[in-house]
């Protein structure tokens, strides 16, 4: 059971007593079915991870029409832009990703069956790109003037080899963000505030090859990538804090009589530890290198080399169930009347602000969804408001509003 402080409850039911919040909360019910069409809309365009502007694009006419000033595509292609507060409140961003996991010519138009909702990607993020834009129109509609400043937009490359290349950018390129709050598809009483640091190596064997009788006695890159496989295989790690590792894909030689000249693997390792991430990644990039040494050794040749490639680099990151960004988000969801729940750690756009010092959470946009990341993936929005509204009033609690409510949330 989680422990909710009882001095941000107390701040939030005042919230809840303002005529303005209660309508900005009663918009959003209202504009249910319009930020499910919007969902629809934005899904149907394809975004593959590295290939985002066309969906961006779209989503900076979105913002442009809801009055978000300054609105800016950046060089990675994320997309932010203000909406001010009246003083000198902190600023808080609020967003999204753009990108999904599906590759250019994946089907997303939607089907709709017995009330769920089907698309790649409708649910990751479709939803959370449609969350962001219904609470800046209920903040808009209910006419809520928040003391900080809320700065607004989505991002690029969250998904996969992506890296989180869009939210490093936009930490390499402003210093001015107080706080994060990153949209994804759950439970409006989740919250993700813990970061899963990940590791992802290309390693690659390679070696003359040859005829596997003529030559016979030549190193193979195969056997020394299943020397590599072998030993990774029995590394032991913590539980606590969680440390993985997987060989995720393998590739390599051509024929069954052919000693292979080439073999690879892409590996992934995590941790919610920075530190177990750097000592699990020395211990595998030692493997890999005397696993070469070792097929080099047995037949007395030194003729296979490995190149290793970092190809994902994402940090790990914790921050206290006390900070101000989490106690708010989990009061927001006990006013509203739900469980709050402090979630698992995960890898989401908050992991770089997290790694950083900067106050970040995750929250769940609402509705039910299944299938994430396959081509049946679907989204239920029975219900789905309530996601928006617990965000919103998570937002109003961090930035404070104008004679309300001063910030929760702290000028860095």
């Amino acid at each position: 059971m989680v422990q909710v402080d009882n001095n941000f409850v107390s701040i939030f039911n005042r919230l809840l007593e303002n005529e303005d919040v209660i309508r900005g909360l009663d918009y959003l019910k209202k504009d249910h079915d319009h930020t499910t069409k919007e969902q629809i809309e934005l899904t149907a365009i394809s975004a593959p991870t590295f290939q985002e502007e066309v969906r961006g694009e779209a989503y900076k006419k979105k913002l442009l029409e809801l009055g978000i000033e300054d609105i800016q595509t950046d060089e990675v292609g994320n997309v932010f832009g203000i909406r001010k507060g009246s003083g000198t409140g902190p600023r808080l961003v609020l967003c999204a990703h753009l990108d999904t996991v599906f590759p250019e010519g994946t089907d997303t138009i939607h089907k709709e069956v017995d009330g769920k909702i089907y698309a790649p990607g409708i649910a990751d993020d479709g939803r959370g790109l449609a969350a962001v834009l219904t609470i800046v129109r209920a903040l808009n509609a209910a006419n809520i003037q928040t003391e900080g400043d809320l700065i607004v937009g989505a991002t690029v490359g969250e998904e996969g080899l992506g890296d989180l290349r869009g939210v490093k950018a936009l930490f390499e390129n402003r210093n001015d963000m107080d706080g994060f709050i990153s949209i994804e598809p759950g439970n409006p009483a989740g919250v993700i505030y813990l970061a899963t640091g990940s590791a992802r190596y290309n390693v690659t064997y390679q070696g003359p090859g040859g005829h596997s009788f003529g030559a016979f006695g030549t190193p193979s890159a195969v056997h020394a990538l299943g020397r590599a496989i072998a030993m990774l295989a029995d590394m032991e790690t913590p539980k606590e804090p969680k440390t993985t590792f997987n060989v995720g894909t393998v590739t390599g030689g051509t024929t069954v009589n052919t000693i292979a000249a080439r073999a690879n693997m892409v590996i992934d390792l995590r941790s919610t530890s920075q530190e177990e991430l750097a000592l699990l990644e020395d211990r595998a990039l030692a493997i890999i290198k005397k696993a070469a040494d070792d097929e080099n050794n047995r037949w007395g040749q030194d003729a296979i080399k490995v190149d290793i490639e970092l190809v994902g680099n994402r940090p790990a990151g914790s921050q206290s169930e006390e900070s101000a960004i989490v106690k708010s988000s989990l009061a927001a969801a006990q006013v509203l009347g739900f469980s709050p729940v402090l979630e698992q750690p995960s890898s989401t756009d908050s992991n770089v602000p997290i790694s950083l010092g900067v106050p970040a959470v995750t929250l769940g946009g609402g509705g039910k969804f299944g299938g994430i990341h396959t081509k049946e993936e679907y989204f239920d929005p029975t219900d789905a408001y309530y996601g928006p509204q617990k965000i919103l009033l998570t937002i109003l609690g961090l930035i404070g509003v104008a004679g309300v409510s001063k910030p929760l949330l702290e000028k860095r």
